[in-house]
């Protein structure tokens, strides 16, 4: 496949969500764009923008936006950042859904939404419900399929179920069939079965459209960010008080398995990315061709 030409970089616009507030997604998400763009060997410019403390709001500008997680609620507010947020995002599917785009006078705008404004989105398209979870999920678990003759691709390689780092007080549940069928949204993930806890299964990962793809967990979380955050002082005593010791000593454990945190972390974003970057190549491909 041809590389995208020097003189029309890729550009990738991440969105910081995490107000200010210390954490390892964005070391994580930056670490596998930088990965990408070493293996295509590309020029690639990536941009953050700190979009709930300083309003940041990318143009659509960008080929590729990555929006990250992040901590507190993701209920409607007043705050300064949250409308011209939404208007970027409708936007970016507005664009998809153009003439120029079906046509191949332009290239589609690529989102991931992570965590946080993956409950953002989910509540703006009343996909469904965003409610407060009665205890923080925190730890390693299984995600399992809603359709198991539905084959993402961005989850070939992985297993059913397979394991991610879920972080989180909020959940996205109830999902509205009226509107998912309207948006043509597909929900591909719930969160682990817990057939002696009578309460819905919030649902994990959904498939906005083509070209936007987000997760309620954490896709770019690595072994080691995630080893550091559980072996903080802090953290390591909120885990035993909520899960007891062996549930900590198991998270630890499962850090290390190569089929579980380290497998999710190599292959969906980075599948996103290629899957992006694919597109768009081709599409400037074919428009140089025209």
């Amino acid at each position: 496949m041809q590389n995208i030409s020097l003189e029309k970089p890729l550009k990738i616009a991440v969105l910081d969500m995490y107000d200010n507030v210390a954490g390892e997604g964005m070391r994580c998400i930056i670490n596998l764009i930088n990965e990408f763009k070493t293996q295509k060997n590309i020029d690639v410019i990536t941009e953050v923008f700190n979009v709930r403390a300083n309003t940041e709001i990318p143009s659509l500008e960008h080929d590729i936006y990555i929006s990250s997680g992040g901590p507190g609620s993701p209920l409607p507010s007043d705050e300064a950042w949250e409308k011209p947020y939404f208007v970027l995002i409708d936007s970016i599917f507005e664009h998809n859904k153009s003439e120029e785009v079906s046509s191949g006078e332009s290239t589609p705008k690529f989102l991931f939404l992570i965590c946080h404004s993956f409950q953002l989105v989910a509540r703006h398209l009343e996909i469904g419900k965003v409610t407060k979870r009665r205890s923080t999920s925190f730890g390693v678990f299984p995600v399992h399929p809603i359709d198991t003759t539905n084959k993402e691709i961005l989850f070939e390689g992985l297993p059913d179920p397979f394991f991610v780092v879920d972080s989180r007080d909020y959940q996205l549940v109830s999902p509205n069939l009226k509107i998912i069928k309207e948006l043509g949204v597909q929900i591909l993930r719930m969160e682990k079965e817990r057939p002696h806890i009578n309460l819905e299964r919030a649902i994990m990962a959904i498939r906005f459209s083509e070209e936007v793809f987000g997760t309620q967990f954490h896709p770019e979380a690595d072994a080691q960010g995630m080893l550091k955050l559980l072996l903080s002082d802090e953290k390591r005593k909120a885990v035993i008080k909520t899960h007891g010791i062996e549930k900590y000593n198991d998270m630890i454990t499962k850090l290390d398995d190569p089929d579980k945190i380290m497998l999710t972390e190599s292959i969906i974003i980075p599948t996103f990315l290629e899957k992006a970057y694919s597109t768009i190549s081709q599409q400037l491909i074919l428009g140089e061709m025209a």
